[in-house]
């Protein structure tokens, strides 16, 4: 469990390290293309670096925004703040701030920084349709992300993702629209230009796939050991695969949900993954394997 924390620390370093350098490198091409010269640079340099603070101290909030969560009071949901105190106490980690979503399709995710400072959010209908010791098989595979530290790396792919997408759009309505470097430098170097003007098409077109397959790689073993966790901090994994096979049957779609943060629900929220190749890019894995190693424990 301790090797997992100091995995998640180390990736989440690294990709920032990774998202900020494609970033640069985006906003870099874009200045070029648009003849900015120095000031470009500078430019991207400081957007780059500002993209890296954003998402490392404010993409919770932007996650939660997004997803149009409220924060949930205990004097409006006792019911799921007691839970949560319970399995907070049993994790050994401070209270996470409890959101809600008004939404009847059951789901939940966690998202934060840090056990500190870290949101569980639920769904109303995850409260409606699940019995307690289902909620508390959901609430444990929450809190056990917080604890692993997976919120970090999870939270932080949302809003860069996000920002690569809008960069690579600029690039390619750069490439049509020309830009004064680019016909300045038509007469010194026509076969540099074509070099970078093909470079720059291929980031454009490349980058949005990338960052979504980085967002794709954070790994599904992250779910089956948040799982496993659920059943050791509530002692009963029959709860928790008796809740997944709850939220699989639930054919409804949740409508605060999108492409960018879908991978940090417990299960798919947006409840179009069919066929091979679908299932085979999911942020999840199947939800059958996960019950099935939740019955072996």
């Amino acid at each position: 469990m301790f090797e997992q924390i100091s995995e998640n620390k180390f990736k989440s370093g690294l990709l920032v390290f990774c998202f900020v350098a494609l970033i640069f490198l985006l906003v870099w091409l874009l200045q070029y293309l648009l003849g900015l010269g120095t000031a470009g640079f500078i430019a991207a340099l400081a957007f780059a670096s500002l993209s890296a603070f954003i998402s490392y101290w404010a993409s919770d909030k932007i996650v939660l925004a997004i997803s149009r969560a409220r924060p949930a009071t205990k004097e409006e949901f006792p019911y799921l703040y007691n839970v949560v105190e319970g399995l907070s106490i049993a994790a050994g980690i401070p209270l996470p701030r409890c959101y809600i979503i008004d939404d009847t399709a059951p789901n939940a995710f966690a998202t934060g920084r840090s056990p500190k400072n870290s949101f569980i959010c639920v769904t109303t209908g995850l409260l409606q349709k699940l019995n307690r010791a289902e909620l508390e098989g959901v609430i444990g595979h929450e809190m056990s992300h917080i604890k692993n530290y997976d919120i970090l790396l999870q939270t932080l792919v949302v809003v860069m993702v996000g920002m690569v997408a809008l960069l690579s759009d600029w690039i390619m309505r750069g490439l049509f629209w020309g830009g004064g470097r680019r016909r300045s430098s038509r007469d010194k170097g026509g076969s540099l230009v074509g070099v970078l003007l093909a470079v720059g098409l291929v980031l454009a077109i490349l980058s949005p796939i990338i960052s979504q397959l980085v967002r794709l790689a954070i790994s599904r073993r992250r779910e089956f050991l948040a799982d496993a966790s659920s059943a050791q901090l509530t002692r009963y994994p029959a709860g928790l695969a008796s809740a997944l096979r709850k939220l699989a049957s639930d054919t409804e779609p949740l409508e605060a949900a999108n492409k960018a943060t879908a991978h940090l629900y417990i299960v798919n929220p947006l409840k179009d993954i069919k066929g091979f190749v679908n299932k085979l890019f999911s942020t999840h894995p199947p939800i059958e394997d996960r019950i099935a190693a939740l019955e072996k424990m």
